[in-house]
């Protein structure tokens, strides 16, 4: 197995700096630490995943990150600017996307919604729909409503969402974990293809190894929690990939193989310098 790498500092070349993130949820007379020590940068552009074990912390991270959850320490910076509510210049894609979409709108209306919201002229408003509804396939289903779309379907609708908002960090957390695995493929492909055309900076958390490789550029590991960084892992794969091709290839599955016994590692409680946690 390969040496765990140092996990890159963050600093002024980073869109997203995360710094000593920390998060404990008190209540009822007791405390749980859901994150420890969390730090890395994401630079512009870039597309990162977050894999880690079930209860690891990954949606806690996401939410802190967002600023839909208050800091027990450290800090979350979006271009140099403190995070301490929704930023402006983020976009967020849940896994339940039924509940993210209003059922009585339509499919336009629900990916105009944020961008009322952001006070834009009803012409800007209509272009930046139209275009972000052909970049995820649904040009012909502006006019229908959610409950009318299938799951797959429904998730473009939010993606389109995100996408017309045109933010500076688009954040996925586990977004395909509820629709079949055909469905999931062409969904993993349209996030690369839009990531490649729009230039966006990507932070994708999965529970799925074999996603996080195919997708990412990198792939930071979680340990258990109270959940540190086991490992930064580079996903040195050509920057043009097919669910075919890049899967069957030999690096994919070194790649696949690491992460995985990183996974096994952080589930028996390892931390990044071999020591049992306490």
């Amino acid at each position: 197995m390969t040496s765990p790498v140092p996990v890159p500092a963050s600093g002024p070349g980073a869109i997203l700096d995360v710094r000593g993130l920390r998060k404990v949820y008190a209540g009822q007379g007791r405390s749980v630490e859901a994150v420890r020590d969390l730090t890395f940068g994401v630079a512009p552009g870039e597309l990162v995943c977050i894999v880690g074990p079930s209860g690891a912390g990954k949606t806690t991270l996401l939410r802190c990150i967002a600023g839909l959850l208050d800091l027990t320490a450290g800090s979350v910076e979006l271009s140099g600017r403190k995070v301490a509510g929704p930023p402006e210049g983020m976009a967020v894609v849940f896994q339940e996307y039924g509940r993210s979409l209003f059922p009585w709108l339509t499919v336009r209306q629900n990916v105009e919604l944020p961008l009322k919201e952001k006070g834009l002229a009803k012409a800007d408003r209509r272009a930046k729909v139209a275009e972000a509804l052909e970049a995820v396939g649904l040009t012909d289903s502006a006019g229908a409503h959610p409950w009318q779309l299938s799951g797959g379907m429904q998730q473009r609708v939010a993606i389109a969402r995100a996408v017309a908002y045109e933010p500076q960090v688009l954040l996925m957390d586990e977004p395909f974990a509820a629709v079949d695995a055909q469905t999931r493929a062409d969904l993993e492909d349209l996030v690369r293809t839009l990531w490649q055309r729009l230039g966006v900076t990507v932070l994708f958390v999965t529970h799925d190894i074999d996603e996080a490789v195919y997708l990412g550029q990198r792939v930071l590991v979680l340990s258990n929690r109270p959940t540190v960084i086991l490992e930064d892992v580079k996903v040195d794969l050509p920057d043009e990939r097919d669910q075919l091709n890049t899967r069957a290839t030999p690096r994919f599955a070194e790649l696949r193989h690491h992460v995985y016994e990183l996974i096994q590692q952080a589930k028996q409680g390892r931390r990044p310098d071999g020591e049992e946690a306490p």
